[in-house]
């Protein structure tokens, strides 16, 4: 990246193959938060909706506040029980 030099290449850190490949999100994602333009949640096992799974989604989402990101965070998993269901843990995040 820095190679490149562009204002324009950013990292896309996701979280659920960090978990599968690496663990250490938290620390991971301190590293490098100064090119992370962009967070992808999954829950792991099964890559359904936070809360399904191993992943602390309750330290690491106010954590990524505490460090100041600002990028987007995208979900990209399988609902258990349907898209609605599957987007209710979002209720408390709402602006």
């Amino acid at each position: 990246m820095d190679a490149v030099g562009s204002d324009n290449l950013w990292l896309q850190h996701d979280v659920y193959h960090m978990q599968v490949m690496e663990g250490h999100f938290a620390r991971r994602i301190e590293h490098c938060l100064l090119r992370v333009a962009h967070v992808q949640i999954a829950d792991n096992p099964g890559r359904h909706e936070r809360g399904s799974g191993e992943i602390n989604y309750a330290f690491l989402l106010p954590h990524l506040d505490r460090l100041g990101y600002t990028g987007w965070v995208g979900c990209e998993y399988l609902p258990l029980a349907g898209t609605e269901a599957g987007l209710a843990w979002l209720l408390p995040y709402r602006g």
